[in-house]
């Protein structure tokens, strides 16, 4: 578990913004920013160790992964993305910024299968775009794929209150309207989770705005455990 604060966080996510080429994406990213912003990336970053290979499943544009490799230098972040556009534009940024320990590759979440010996991986607003068997097989391999006491952060919607479920669904739809957006109860993604394999421990994530985010933290067990 990461106990790094650093005093820059803020500097850093401008310099992050500010090195992708296209206005469209760079107004795009502060957005992203306001919605997930640094105490959250805190919040989230506590759970992610700050040494070895960590899988980003749905980078975007390398915002996070971008963010967590600068932070902890140690850490190997591999993004992956169904967009390549998308994993150009994190490629040109973080040669921009010269930022060595991230790689990023083009993978569907549906399909993807992990690689061995991961540290820890994360994905953050993914689960309720991808239909649910899919999401099931991915978590599993997940289990598969990480070390025994790794660690999945998983941040997502939940369906509770309704309000802020259906502020989020209309912002969802605003954004693409051809997405699938399915999201799970608390209970259930816990269930499945613990059906992987994993110890699982969440909570909400309280913001200003009406968003009904929830954290996952879930652990391999460890050898013998």
């Amino acid at each position: 578990m990461s106990s790094k604060r650093p005093a820059n966080g803020r500097r850093a996510l401008r310099e992050i913004v500010n090195a992708f080429d296209n206005a469209i994406v760079r107004v795009y990213c502060r957005g992203r920013f306001i919605i997930l912003h640094q105490r959250f990336l805190e919040e989230i970053g506590q759970y992610l160790p700050d040494s070895g290979p960590i899988l980003d499943i749905g980078c975007g544009f390398g915002l996070f992964s971008l963010y967590y490799a600068r932070q902890a230098p140690a850490r190997r972040i591999t993004g992956v993305d169904l967009s390549a556009s998308r994993i150009d534009a994190a490629q040109r940024a973080a040669a921009r910024l010269g930022i060595t320990n991230v790689e990023y590759r083009v993978g569907n979440a549906t399909e993807f299968h992990p690689p061995g010996g991961l540290a820890c991986a994360y994905m953050l607003d993914i689960i309720h775009h991808i239909d649910r068997a899919s999401a099931g097989r991915l978590l599993d391999e997940l289990y598969d794929a990480l070390a025994p006491g790794g660690i999945l952060v998983v941040k997502d919607v939940t369906t509770r209150p309704t309000y802020k479920r259906w502020f989020t669904w209309l912002l969802d739809k605003g954004m693409d309207m051809r997405a699938p957006v399915d999201y799970w109860p608390k209970h259930e993604l816990e269930a499945r989770l613990r059906q992987s394999g994993f110890i699982v421990h969440s909570h909400a994530m309280l913001d200003v705005l009406p968003y009904p985010h929830q954290l996952y933290v879930c652990r391999k067990r460890p050898k013998g455990g």
